[in-house]
């Protein structure tokens, strides 16, 4: 199989810094923008990402912000969404995985999740 080409987004340095490590650990790709707005039009462009890894809270747009324009788009509504955030609120989680997340992971990711991460792809 293929390196699996992960997109990951997010607004904070330290959590981009620790999730790409834990996705490189285990060979995979991954390619960092640091908002929405930024993995839109990478997108449009990049088309071997197999599963979109967001952060929830950040400026502009937020990860469901994101995971909304991902479905709608003929072009990406294929790729797993991921949503990852510090806060486990459950309305969010409800929302995120009914707006069609296929998972709401607390942060900083860990090795134990990539397995999971994996299965989506």
């Amino acid at each position: 199989m293929a390196t699996p080409h992960v997109l990951l987004v997010d607004d904070s340095s330290v959590d981009r810094l620790v999730a790409m490590r834990v996705l490189k650990s285990c060979n995979i790709r991954v390619t960092v923008v640091e908002g929405p707005k930024e993995a839109l039009k990478f997108l449009e462009m990049e088309h071997d990402i197999k599963l979109i890894l967001t952060d929830y809270c950040m400026p502009d747009m937020t990860g469901y912000d994101l995971l909304v324009e991902v479905k709608k788009s003929p072009k990406l509504n294929h790729l797993p969404v991921v949503i990852t955030c510090t806060e486990d609120v459950p309305e969010r989680i409800k929302k995120c995985l009914d707006g069609g997340a296929k998972d709401y992971i607390i942060k900083p990711i860990k090795v134990a999740n990539v397995p999971k991460l994996l299965s989506y792809i």
